[in-house]
Order: structure tokens, then C-alpha cells, then sequence
């Protein structure tokens, strides 16, 4: 893109309709709902029934964390992007800056962000199953405990 001079000789960069902006902002809605859906259905791994202590509980950490790690990243590419691909100098000389060039959103920056998109899903699977493996778990320990033959009643000893 080339810079432009207008009717008062002063230069703004012409730039070519993008859809990448909107894909970016429809991916930044559809991924922040999926991680507020999971987060809902998980209850955030910090309220609810409690995990089971083991090997699933220390997976669902690491993954839910991983996971959160991984979202951050793929919401500040895609925001990134889409606002930086949104952004156009129309008229430089008002803002004096001369010496901008008119340069467009190099495209590492979306496919950064559908990397981390799918990390972040991957990350958000593996995360689910150990979290229902290890309520699960957690479940069967109170049902056995609650199935318990030792009675504390002076009943069978008349």
C-alpha cells in the first residue's frame, strides 16, 4: 500500500476491504463463550463438589491452567489483529506523523491465534475429562463410605 495524496496534498494510505477483522472478532466471541461455557459447567474447578485427591485432581490442574494460559494468549492475538487490522491511518499530516508507512497486519498474527484456538480446545478436552474423573471419584468415596456396615445403635446386642 502506497501512500495517497488527496485535494489538499495531504497523504492517507488506501486500504482494500478485509474480512480478517470480522473473522477475528466473531473467533474472539466464540472462543471467550466457550471458555465461559466450560468454566459454567466446571463451575471454575473452585466451587462445587471437590476433587478427589490423586493423579486426576493433579491433571485437572495442570490442564486447567494450561488451558487458561493458552486462552490468554489466543484472545490477545485475535484482539491484537482485529483491532490493528482495523486501524487505518486516513490522514497522517493531521497527526503529524510523516513517516508512518502505510503497512497492513502481517497474517502470523491470526494463524498465531488459531494455533493457540486450538491448543486452547485440546487443552480444554483433556481438562473436562480428568475434571469428571476426578468428581467422580470423589462421589464413589462418599458412596462407600456412606454404605458402611458399622453401626453406632446398641441394636442386635438385647
Amino acid at each position: 500500500m502506497m501512500p495517497v495524496p488527496d485535494q489538499s496534498n495531504a497523504t492517507y494510505c488506501v486500504y482494500s476491504s478485509d474480512v480478517a477483522t470480522g473473522y477475528g472478532v466473531g473467533a474472539f466471541l466464540f472462543l471467550l463463550s466457550s471458555e465461559s461455557l466450560l468454566m459454567g459447567v466446571t463451575k471454575c474447578m473452585c466451587f462445587g463438589r471437590p476433587l478427589a485427591p490423586g493423579g486426576n485432581r493433579a491433571w485437572t490442574i495442570i490442564y486447567f491452567m494450561s488451558s487458561w494460559a493458552a486462552f490468554l494468549v489466543a484472545e490477545a492475538c485475535l484482539i491484537a489483529g482485529a483491532t490493528k487490522n482495523a486501524y487505518h491511518t486516513k490522514y497522517r499530516s493531521m497527526i503529524y506523523a510523516q513517516n508512518i508507512t502505510c503497512e497492513t497486519l502481517r497474517k502470523g498474527v491470526f494463524i498465531a491465534a488459531a494455533v493457540f484456538v486450538v491448543a486452547t480446545m485440546i487443552l480444554n478436552v483433556y481438562y473436562y475429562m480428568y475434571f469428571t474423573k476426578a468428581t467422580a471419584a470423589q462421589g464413589a468415596r462418599k458412596a462407600n463410605r456412606a454404605s458402611s456396615t458399622v453401626s453406632m445403635t446398641g441394636a442386635g446386642y438385647a
